[in-house]
């Protein structure tokens, strides 16, 4: 079972260089399934099952960057990072909560289905 933990902001950059050194490999890809929460729009998916190449967080321009095969999702303003991370160090969720409330839930696996994950 994994422990929920916010990542605090002056880590995010190194956080996410080192989540692609240690848990992005050729010879183990992980895919990513993106949704999109807000009052406006409501619960909508971005990307499932992608392939994940690569999360970059860029302090100029404040935005979250995550490389998919086929989509480069964007996701501007982060306001705060939480992730799940597994007993092995790797990272099963990350909820990105944008300054106006809009929330970003990625899941991440190495095969088969994703389980639900509940971030609070």
């Amino acid at each position: 079972m994994g422990v929920t933990r916010q990542v605090p902001r002056e880590d995010w950059a190194a956080y996410f260089e080192e989540f692609a050194r240690r848990q992005l490999r050729s010879d183990s890809p992980v895919d990513a399934t993106v949704e999109v929460m807000s009052s406006s729009i409501g619960d909508q998916p971005e990307a499932t099952l992608e392939r994940l190449n690569g999360i970059d967080y860029d302090p100029k321009s404040n935005a979250l960057e995550v490389l998919l095969e086929d989509v480069d999702h964007l996701v501007s303003d982060p306001a705060e990072i939480w992730v799940v991370e597994e007993n092995d160090g790797s990272i099963s969720a990350l909820e990105v909560t944008r300054s106006d409330g809009t929330k970003e839930v990625m899941r991440f696996q190495r095969g088969g289905v994703p389980a639900p994950i509940h971030l609070t």
